[in-house]
């Protein structure tokens, strides 16, 4: 009979240990108590959304449907106050009871601050959660003057680019004389500085800070020898303290973290723990790779199953934009091999002791690095570390054995990959991703992974056209459902059909169907949606948005300038310039600024961030060119106000020439009408990106109401057949043009698609008018601000909010 366990702490730790009992029981009771009202997320990537804002939402590790599914308990926002592990049971904070067979802790750890005076003052954020994130976010880009990191690490550098993104300037203030001294030797990180520097991140280097300046607000950083630094922003990012309360509390036995032995027990029977939280032979680890090791073996331990974790040998990537550096095991050894270019800042070392691999570091050119930290994860003999470093840079994650982890954030070693081909049917690297979330972190391993797939499968076939990976489900099976059932929201469709129930990843695509079989008369439901469509705006690397408004056929007037104008110079818009689409994008705009900056200019969204009608360029056509056979223009805009509004598999960029010299380049967009003698060309399939290809004819027509109802009818077709993000031009090779002709030309077919995208037209209404009856209360604001100090509810013992990084 399978037993009961339970959990405590949601964090990275908690949902691997989760997943791996329930792959390896199916019929355990598995309670997931979580300190943190939202389900697991995925920490690693918390600097991501420190750079663009974005939901914290998307770091989810699965959606919220998977706890069902696989029956798990998910307890969100409850906090385990006592244990008692003799009759197996615990308390929870609001006073509920749960009993257990074995009790898993994977309370992670809190972020440590040190003990100087003024670490408790406003203007001082520790980088831990999605709070902090918005916290220092909204302080940087809000109009803190100087911004001051303590930490020289990798989540100091990373928290540092961040704050730089917002335009705040910073400074990284490190203790001892070189950065990321854990990971790098004196070469590396000589050449690393520089690098951020160019990145706008000042480097302050032996550096011991006694105090931050107040009294009110942070103000400054007081060093050991009397020097100042002013800083209105402190962000302290000094390591880790693993939380162990909880394990004290209840009498299992703690050194620096909960100590563990090589099947992840502590020292009360029946009680595990796993993650940041545990000490294993003398270390803690910091890093999420041997969080899936350990969780592995204590999945194995809970269903007396003999395993055994033997440590794991720490890597790291930087995830910071235009950096790249992995480094994996010691920076140093009895013998190394160096090539190092420093006016490329390029540095690549391979350590060797006693003839066996101990560390890499790449900075600036990583290639290799997965056979190199795969070396180094195995100890792999070399005579000649030079020698190894040069082959490095020719192998590819295809000849790495089956051993090598490729996936850090999810624990996925290249046989993981190749068995999900060979044995699991998987045939395309998408189908990979989803079955074995290999990729779904920080994404830094796609490449890899897409090698491995095409080396299993015997090259790369084409994608099938799954909507849902993970239940591999069609478009049309789907759109099927949601026509025959009434389904009316993402939710009915994936409760019906479990669709984006497993990873989530195809909820957008989900959302655009069934807006679209709906024809825009359905259940709208927001968190399935990109930030660019909960937001209306395009969001940018810096995390602030893009506001493109609607003008008809590039067609202004200079009351839209003048409204523009003041709109810019209001907001203090960075940037504004004239896009290849003949409209005026105004670049650098916060977040919290979009609904204002909307009602001032008084015109409707251009749609420049969606998967929608966009732009119908245009040239003078007939209105004042000497050249011109077809009013241009007035065919543009009729075009652009009939279609405005309508969401697309993927972007549609329109353009009308009103002549062949094709001063609008109609030729290369995805619908484009040229006017030529005796009437009007209707092309589609157009592309002017990576590849250029030229539209194909649908038609040769005599009249303009004739072109605009063949494009209109094409347009709809694409918009019911296309795949969720295949453009147009990838669409009619796939259909073939001479049945797109067929559809598109013949009377009755034609009628019924234009009546289709009319009903549709009829249910849009200009996303910018949430101005005034905004979808989410705080759909153009950040976050709540992180409890204080005095604000917070008091917990005697429990996890911390969050888990591993």
């Amino acid at each position: 009979m399978s037993e009961s366990v339970v959990i405590v702490g949601g964090g990275i730790a908690g949902q691997a240990v989760c997943e791996a009992l329930r792959e390896r029981d199916p019929d355990a009771a598995i309670t997931l108590v979580c300190g943190e009202v939202s389900a697991p997320y995925d920490r690693v990537r918390l600097s991501e959304i420190l750079v663009s804002g974005e939901d914290p939402e998307t770091l989810q590790l699965r959606p919220g449907e998977w706890y069902a599914d696989h029956d798990v308990e998910l307890l969100l926002g409850r906090w385990v106050t006592s244990v008692d592990t003799d009759d197996g049971r615990l308390e929870l904070d609001d006073g509920a009871e749960l009993t257990f067979d074995k009790l898993v802790l994977a309370t992670g750890s809190q972020a440590l601050m040190p003990p100087i005076a003024g670490i408790d003052l406003p203007g001082v954020h520790p980088f831990r959660g999605p709070q902090d994130c918005e916290a220092i976010r909204a302080a940087a880009a809000g109009g803190a003057q100087h911004a001051a990191v303590i930490g020289g690490g990798l989540l100091g550098l990373e928290a540092a680019r961040g704050i730089a993104a917002q335009g705040c300037a910073v400074t990284v203030i490190h203790l001892l004389d070189r950065l990321m001294e854990r990971q790098l030797d004196a070469g590396a990180a000589s050449l690393l500085a520089p690098a951020l520097a160019e990145l706008d991140i000042a480097i302050e280097f032996d550096r011991n800070t006694t105090a931050i300046i107040g009294p009110e607000h942070a103000t400054g950083l007081h060093f050991k020898g009397g020097d100042r630094l002013g800083a209105d922003l402190v962000v302290v990012s000094v390591g880790i303290r693993p939380e162990v309360k909880l394990a004290r509390a209840i009498g299992v036995e703690c050194d620096r973290g909960i100590v563990v032995d090589d099947a992840m027990r502590t020292s009360i029977p029946g009680v595990l723990a796993v993650g940041e939280c545990a000490q294993h032979r003398g270390l803690v680890y910091g890093l999420v790779a041997p969080i899936h090791d350990q969780a592995r073996v204590a999945a194995a331990t809970l269903v007396d199953v003999e395993a055994a974790y033997l440590g794991s040998v720490p890597s790291a990537k930087l995830k910071v934009a235009g950096i790249d550096l992995v480094c994996a095991g010691e920076a140093e050894g009895d013998q190394e091999a160096v090539v190092t270019d420093g006016a490329a800042g390029i540095y690549r070392k391979l350590a060797t002791r006693n003839g066996r691999v101990v560390g890499a570091i790449l900075l600036g050119n990583t290639r290799g690095s997965e056979a190199l930290v795969a070396a180094v994860r195995s100890g792999e003999p070399i005579d000649d570390p030079l020698q190894a470093l040069a082959d490095a840079s020719l192998a590819g994650p295809a000849d790495l054995p089956d051993t090598a982890q490729i996936c850090d954030c999810n624990g996925v070693c290249k046989g993981d990959l190749m068995a999900a081909v060979t044995e699991g049917g998987c045939s395309t690297p998408r189908e990979v991703m989803a079955v074995t979330r290999a990729g779904t972190g920080c994404g830094s391993c796609r490449p890899a992974v897409i090698e491995i797939v095409a080396a299993a499968a015997g090259g790369l076939s084409d994608e099938p056209t799954y909507l849902c990976p993970c239940r591999k489900q069609t478009r049309e099976q789907l759109a099927g459902r949601i026509r025959d059932d009434g389904l009316e929201s993402v939710s009915d469709v994936a409760n019906a059909c479990g669709t984006g129930r497993e990873c989530g990843v195809c909820k957008p695509a989900l959302a655009y169907l069934v807006s679209e079989v709906k024809a825009n008369r359905h259940q709208e439901e927001r968190d399935a949606r990109f930030i660019n469509d909960r937001v209306h705006a395009n969001i940018q690397k810096d995390g602030t948005f893009s506001v493109v408004p609607r003008m008809y056929g590039g067609v202004t007037t200079p009351d839209e300038l003048r409204r523009i104008a003041d709109v810019a110079d209001k907001y203090h818009v960075p940037l504004v310039k004239v896009t290849g689409g003949q409209r005026l994008d105004l670049l650098g705009v916060r977040k919290q600024d979009l609904p204002a900056i909307w009602a001032d200019l008084g015109m409707p969204s251009g749609h420049a961030y969606a998967k929608a009608v966009r732009t119908v360029k245009t040239c003078v056509g007939t209105e004042f060119c000497r050249f011109g056979l077809g009013d241009a223009i007035g065919l543009g805009i009729e075009m652009e106000k009939a279609w405005e509004g309508l969401h697309t598999p993927h972007k549609v960029k329109s353009g009308v020439s009103g002549c062949p010299r094709n001063c609008a380049e109609a030729t290369i967009k995805d619908i484009g009408l040229v006017a030529v003698e005796g009437g009007w060309q209707v092309r589609a399939g157009g592309a002017a990106g990576g590849n250029v290809r030229e539209a194909d004819i649908l038609a040769t027509v005599e009249t303009r109401a004739e072109a605009l109802r063949v494009a209109t009818t094409f347009l709809q077709y694409y918009r019911e057949n296309a795949d969720y993000k295949e453009r147009t031009y990838d669409f009619i090779p796939r259909i073939g043009l001479q049945k797109i002709r067929e559809i598109v030309l013949d009377e009755k077919i034609g009628a019924q698609l234009r009546e289709r995208l009319q009903i549709a037209k009829a249910a849009t209404k200009d996303p910018w008018l949430e101005r005034d009856d905004p979808y989410h209360p705080r759909q153009f604001s950040d976050l709540d601000p992180p409890e204080t100090a005095d604000t917070a509810e008091p917990h005697l013992v429990g996890p911390p909010a969050g888990g591993e990084r």
